[in-house]
């Protein structure tokens, strides 16, 4: 057992009950980002600040809730009890605010979002505009990020992503599906026989994104329900989708992408939409936030908006349309 501290400042109970709850979300930061100056950072403060607090939560409680050296940081027996506990008392404590001001006060507060970059930059851009018009008091922090949240180091409130969610501690809320196509440049097939089967694609250079394939593709007939793989050895390699795009319309190889970012370039004839009736998988678009006995409403309405939003975000409608009014003149 760790040994009390004497008491430097007046009771806990003496102090007001905004001090403590604004003590306990600082421990509570401390701990889940893993250092003082981490939570300084994610708070908006200084190291120092945090320190003091920390500092004032320990003799206010009259025990040592963190061991500190240079180097690393851990919770002492009695700072594992609290940290717990201060996490139910938090929640149980905005749950309470949130039942009394009802409908009556906005949603307000910030958010951290991870978006992916292609996205982020473009197609989630009006829903977000349109969440932040019809909630003026939230503000948001908007980070374009291909790579998976790390949501505790960084503070992060919910992230959208595109592929299968493989992290189950997660709440993965599915948004909509991403459908995809296969194309190529005129450049890159001037003088080839365009493909009938996937099987002749394997012959052409690949662009390769590897976050959903590196070297093989599976195309299924959207009549028959056939399915062909394309095994091949791409000749770029790249993370990100606008690259990918760009690098299509270059020449310089085949390439498997959304469609939204795609369609508008095969209508103005920039692209080729290679088998058409045959159509890589759809990828999954799920937003992601940790479990919590209590979710702020600023959470619940970004939510609410996303799944609203998402079905039209991507699926690219106004590429859409230019793709189908060519296909049917043709």
């Amino acid at each position: 057992m760790t040994k009390p501290l004497s008491p430097a400042i007046p009771p806990f109970s003496a102090a007001g009950l905004t001090d403590r709850i604004e003590l306990m979300q600082t421990f509570v930061r401390i701990v889940e980002a893993g250092s003082l100056s981490a939570a300084a950072a994610q708070l908006g403060t200084t190291q120092p600040t945090i320190s003091r607090r920390l500092q004032t939560l320990e003799r206010s409680l009259g025990v040592r809730l963190l061991q500190r050296s240079t180097h690393a940081m851990k919770l002492t027996e009695d700072g594992e009890r609290c940290y717990e506990r201060a996490k139910d008392l938090l929640a149980g404590w905005d749950e309470f605010e949130s039942d009394l001001r009802g409908a009556r006060l906005e949603a307000e507060g910030s958010l951290r979002v991870v978006v992916p970059h292609a996205f982020g930059q473009k197609q989630l851009i009006g829903p977000l505009a349109e969440f932040m018009r019809r909630h003026p008091r939230i503000t948001v922090e908007w980070l374009l990020h291909d790579r998976a949240a790390d949501f505790i180091t960084h503070g992060i409130d919910c992230a959208i992503e595109v592929g299968d969610v493989r992290d189950p501690s997660l709440v993965a809320i599915h948004l909509a599906e991403v459908p995809r196509m296969t194309v190529a440049s005129p450049a890159l097939l001037q003088g080839r026989p365009l493909p009938q089967h996937p099987s002749g694609l394997a012959a052409l250079p690949w662009i390769a994104i590897p976050a959903f394939y590196r070297r093989e593709v599976t195309l299924t007939h959207e009549v028959t329900g056939e399915q062909g793989q394309v095994a091949f050895r791409p000749q770029l390699v790249t993370d990100s989708l606008y690259a990918l795009r760009n690098a299509a319309i270059e020449g310089m190889g085949v390439a498997v992408g959304s469609s939204w970012i795609l369609a508008e370039d095969v209508a103005a004839g920039r692209l080729v939409q290679l088998l058409p009736q045959w159509r890589p998988d759809p990828l999954p678009v799920s937003l992601l936030y940790p479990y919590a006995r209590f979710y702020p409403a600023r959470l619940r309405h970004f939510i609410d908006t996303m799944k609203e939003a998402m079905p039209a975000a991507v699926s690219g409608a106004v590429g859409w349309e230019a793709l189908k009014r060519m296909q049917q003149k043709d």
